[in-house]
């Protein structure tokens, strides 16, 4: 079990300059609780590398938000899915009015994603894609999205393992290798706060 006291009064003080607002309590919260209730058998290093990610995409606030520029300009939000035809256009659909931009805490893209998040989380997110931003969605699609490798293929238990530890690396599971110092530097802090366990 992590200790709550610890945890938030070490965060407070190295990732959040000292004071705290109810929705950064809230979301960090919760991501605490998916993991105490699901994975805590599992690596400590996953849920920091979890929380450092979401600490980054979300600019801090713990809360899911919504892609800047809502992916405009780009093939997601055109109503194009990521498969490709035979001659390499992307397919386009239309059973939905919904754009599939990047929603949550870690930017959940691209129509198929949001189809495959929706039905093992049981919903229809192909027709409330805002749906994904509920804080409760946001958290399970996190935690699926980076143990499975929804995102890129590549998963925490790569990089995380008995044998490895690539804090740089790991960033591959969201993002190339996009800010993956300021990644890695947010995780090694909750990571401190979170090895006190009671």
């Amino acid at each position: 079990m992590i200790n709550r006291k610890f945890f938030f009064d070490q965060t407070k003080i190295t990732l959040f300059g000292g004071r705290f607002n109810t929705k950064q309590v809230n979301g960090l919260t919760t991501i605490l609780d998916e993991w105490e209730a699901n994975y805590s058998k599992n690596d400590d290093r996953w849920l920091a590398y979890m929380l450092g990610t979401a600490h980054h995409e979300t600019g801090r606030t713990m809360q899911p938000i919504e892609e800047w520029g809502k992916g405009k300009n780009l093939p997601y939000s055109s109503r194009l899915k990521m498969t490709k035809d035979r001659n390499g256009k992307r397919i386009p659909y239309s059973d939905t009015t919904e754009l599939f931009y990047g929603r949550g805490f870690v930017q959940l893209t691209w129509y198929e994603n949001y189809d495959k998040a929706g039905k093992k989380l049981g919903k229809d997110f192909l027709h409330n894609a805002a749906a994904v931003m509920e804080t409760t969605n946001a958290t399970k699609i996190m935690f699926y999205g980076m143990t499975e490798g929804w995102f890129t293929g590549l998963k925490l238990s790569r990089y995380f393992n008995p044998t490895t530890e690539d804090w740089k690396n790991a960033r591959r599971i969201i993002n190339g290798l996009d800010k993956w110092d300021l990644v890695k530097d947010h995780a090694l802090k909750y990571y401190a706060a979170i090895s006190y366990t009671v």
